[in-house]
């Protein structure tokens, strides 16, 4: 938007197959934020657009490190990329562990491009997200396939986000802006 605090600075992802969800923006707004309720609700027009939508505050990198695991510091280097959203509810008891889990490198044949990982603050009914891109649909597969034989090492992989989370779901989605 035209007062956005960090303007340029996010990422609209639209669902390929997952969630309910049709599109996630990722939006930096800096090291605080402020929301003021402005008294003008939206006219009946843009509010009948949707049927939900959800709003969720949360900490991750700072917006270099974000762009460039997203591939947004080269548009020409993410062209065609793949992204995979996800998000986790630790288990009780399991939070560190589960972050410990989600922030492992990139496994034996994982084709991963980049990826983050952000944290909760405020909002949705899960602890993390995490964006992972791959550099096309070829990457994502080969990463897939790759993956099964890592499915059930001990405390990593597959195997150890759930050992330490009670929900998550993954939806694979392609970037439309910017």
């Amino acid at each position: 938007g035209p007062n956005a605090a960090m303007p340029g600075h996010y990422i609209v992802l639209r669902h390929q197959s997952g969630a309910e969800w049709d599109y996630a923006v990722i939006e930096h707004l800096g090291t605080k934020a402020t929301v003021e309720a402005t008294g003008n609700p939206a006219a009946a027009a843009v509010r009948d657009l949707n049927a939900w939508h959800g709003d969720t505050f949360v900490n991750g990198p700072a917006w270099p490190e974000f762009a460039k695991a997203m591939g947004l510091d080269d548009p020409a280097k993410s062209a065609g990329s793949v992204y995979v959203v996800a998000v986790f509810r630790a288990a009780p008891g399991h939070r560190d562990d589960l972050e410990k889990s989600l922030g492992q490198p990139p496994g034996k044949g994982d084709t991963l491009a980049g990826s983050v990982l952000l944290q909760h603050l405020e909002g949705g009914p899960w602890t993390y997200l995490t964006v992972a891109r791959y550099a096309s649909w070829a990457d994502f597969a080969t990463s897939q396939k790759n993956s099964v034989a890592d499915t059930l090492k001990p405390d990593g992989g597959w195997i150890g986000v759930r050992n330490h989370s009670d929900f998550h779901n993954d939806t694979v989605t392609d970037r439309i802006q910017p």
